[in-house]
C-alpha cells in the first residue's frame, strides 16, 4: 500500500526571549538527529534518502485503511483497490485525497471516471483488505456487500465510513497521481477500524 505522511507543528515559546543558538549545517543536524540509524545514511557530508529507507520510516505513521472504487468508462467495470493514502484536505470546501502509483494498472480508469469511492474497512473486513490487494484475484467484487454509489462508484456494506466524491483534479506528484475528490456524501459507523502500521494490520488499541 502506498503511504502518507502528514507534517506537525510544535508551539515554541515566545522566539524573543529564546538565546542565540550557533547555525548548524542542515546534513550534520540530519545526521545528529539520527545516530546510528540505517534510515539515514551519510554521503559526501549529505544524508542519503533512499526508496527503502523512506518507505520505512512511512510505515512507522500508523493509518486506516481503504478501498477506493470507481467504474471504468471505457468498458463500465468496476475497478477497486486497497490504499492507506487517503487523507483529509479541506472541510469548506468538503474535500480529501489520496494518491496512486503511476504504474498502477487501475490509474486510467481513475483519472477518466468523475466519481470515486473510498471505503474505510471495519477490523472485520480484513480479508477484503487483501482481496483488494491483490493482483491475482479475477473477481475481486466477488465477496463483500457492494451496491452502486454516485456515478456507479461501488460502495461497501459495513465500512466505517463511507465518502463519495466527484473527481476535482489528478496531478502528477513524483511517481504517484494525487487525487483530490469533492465529498458528495458521505456516511459512517462506530465500528473498530483496521488499521496499518510498519507493514502488518493492526487493531485499535486502548484509548489513553
Amino acid at each position: 500500500m502506498t503511504a502518507s505522511a502528514n507534517s506537525s507543528t510544535t508551539p515554541v515559546a515566545d522566539a524573543a526571549a529564546a538565546p542565540a543558538v550557533p547555525s548548524v549545517p542542515a546534513a550534520a543536524t540530519a545526521a545528529a538527529e539520527l545516530p546510528g540509524t540505517p534510515l539515514a545514511v551519510e554521503i559526501a557530508g549529505a544524508v542519503d534518502i533512499t526508496p527503502q529507507a523512506l518507505r520505512g520510516a512511512l510505515g512507522r505513521f500508523a493509518t486506516g485503511v481503504a478501498i477506493i472504487t470507481c467504474v471504468d468508462p471505457a468498458n463500465g467495470e468496476r475497478v477497486g483497490l486497497t490504499a492507506n493514502s487517503f487523507s483529509a484536505l479541506s472541510l469548506e470546501p468538503p474535500l480529501v485525497l489520496w494518491s496512486l502509483r503511476q504504474a498502477s494498472a487501475s490509474l486510467a480508469a481513475f483519472q477518466h471516471s468523475a466519481h470515486f469511492a473510498i471505503n474505510v474497512l471495519a477490523e472485520a473486513q480484513i480479508d477484503l483488505s487483501r482481496r483488494f490487494s491483490s493482483g491475482k484475484e479475477p473477481d475481486k467484487f466477488g465477496a463483500g456487500q457492494w451496491s452502486d454509489g454516485l456515478g456507479g462508484a461501488p460502495v461497501l456494506g459495513g465500512s466505517t465510513a463511507v465518502f463519495e466524491c466527484e473527481r476535482v483534479s489528478a496531478q502528477e506528484a513524483g511517481d504517484h497521481v494525487l487525487f483530490v475528490g469533492r465529498v458528495l456524501r458521505l456516511a459512517d459507523a462506530v465500528l473498530p477500524p483496521l488499521l496499518f502500521h510498519g507493514g502488518r494490520y493492526h487493531l485499535l488499541g486502548e484509548i489513553l
